[in-house]
């Protein structure tokens, strides 16, 4: 074996090592995370945060279905111009997207807003992409 096959070689390994080290890391972190998660404070919790921000989504309701209206009609018209001016924030996990205009929370000062997947009013603080 010539010595650029063993290098190419001990490259292999140490890439598969490294491989096999991150794989271990996360499946411990996903181990971790749903036990914190399945706890029965914890799960009360996310229920009581859940009610505060459908109750939060329904008093708001009035105010802004107005831009919920707006997204629905961009989305059955394919408006990628209308769609691509709205806030970022989403919670793709529970299938929340934002319905209200980019940069909402500090020029009309409101929390995101938008529906739930099964279609009740709902307000929130904060983001997490689609994929968490």
């Amino acid at each position: 074996m010539s010595a650029s096959d063993q290098e190419a070689a001990e490259q292999r390994v140490q890439d598969a090592v490294r491989r096999r080290a991150r794989t271990r890391a996360f499946a411990e972190a996903e181990d971790v995370i749903s036990a914190v998660l399945s706890d029965p404070g914890v799960r009360k919790a996310r229920e009581r945060v859940e009610v505060a921000e459908t109750e939060m989504g329904t008093e708001l309701r009035a105010r802004l279905q107005p831009f919920q209206d707006r997204y629905d009609q961009a989305v059955a018209e394919g408006d990628a111009d209308a769609l691509a001016g709205l806030c970022g924030g989403k919670h793709g996990r529970w299938g929340r997207i934002c319905v209200l205009p980019d940069g909402h929370e500090t020029s009309m000062e409101e929390p995101h807003w938008g529906r739930t997947g099964e279609g009740r009013p709902i307000a929130w603080v904060g983001s997490a992409p689609d994929d968490w």
